[in-house]
């Protein structure tokens, strides 16, 4: 697995990235005015895709900060893929200590000292999204596989120390979670109002809402988690997993709105 310095990590949060397309290219403001009975048309939808990239590489337009993201090829489409085979042979937890240090640097020892805990969750950053405040988030997963978990989510308020919000789904529980990891620690924040079991190698979708500091986890379009969180959400935003899940991800959506 790529490593990455201290400095490449703190680029992200410090770099004037363009609203941008997976192309690379900057989307432009929708000229079309809505009706009075619409609600108002995003301003930027920005779709992070693996189109284009080379199968068995890491995604070209997501940063792969923890764990084996790669891109397969699923009926003739470019996706990306979380491994966690990795993790469950053990072979990874070396490779994820030494990548963890070299994010954070020494001026983060408290995850260091927390790697084993973060290793459990595989991340990969959308590079081409600058800061994520408000509007809404999609993906499409497909669970391919996992002993311990099978675990696909959406990764958001991802903060220059490694602090970060999650809205997941986990086949071996059938629910939808939110999670906070602050500090090096994982807790709970909200489960879901019900259980829905999926079936494996079915594609779904997840989707995040923020308004303000309100914040909604939906799943297949029904609305699971409504949550007011502790202060305006602001920061990256990416896909998410656990342990040993293998998950692909497809259509990584972002609609940031006004507040």
């Amino acid at each position: 697995m790529r490593s990455f310095s201290r400095a490449s990590w703190l680029a992200l949060f410090v770099s004037p990235f363009p609203l941008a397309s997976a192309t690379g290219q900057a989307t432009r403001p929708s000229q079309t005015a809505p009706s009075p009975k619409t609600a108002p048309v995003a301003p930027n939808k920005i779709m992070v895709t693996a189109a284009g990239d080379k199968v068995g590489k890491e995604p070209t337009h997501f940063l792969s900060m923890v764990g084996q993201w790669i891109v397969v090829s699923d009926e003739n489409k470019q996706v990306v893929m979380v491994d966690g085979r990795e993790w469950k042979k053990g072979e990874a937890a070396g490779g994820l200590a030494d990548k963890a240090r070299a994010i954070y640097g020494a001026s983060h020892e408290e995850f260091i000292d927390n790697v084993k805990e973060f290793a459990f969750f595989p991340i990969a950053v959308a590079k081409d999204v600058p800061d994520f405040s408000n509007g809404d988030i999609t993906v499409r997963f497909k669970m391919i596989g996992g002993t311990l978990d099978r675990c696909s989510g959406i990764l958001f308020n991802v903060k220059p120390n490694g602090d970060w919000l999650a809205i997941r789904y986990n086949g071996t529980e059938d629910n939808l979670v939110m999670w906070k990891f602050v500090n090096g620690a994982r807790s709970l924040v909200k489960r879901g109002t019900e259980n829905v079991p999926l079936e494996l190698g079915t594609w779904h979708e997840i989707k995040v809402s923020v308004h303000g500091t309100g914040v909604k986890g939906y799943l297949d379009g029904k609305l699971l988690i409504d949550q007011t969180w502790t202060e305006p959400i602001s920061g990256k935003v990416g896909l998410w997993s656990k342990t040993d899940s293998m998950s692909e991800f497809d259509g990584f959506t972002v609609f940031p709105m006004d507040q």
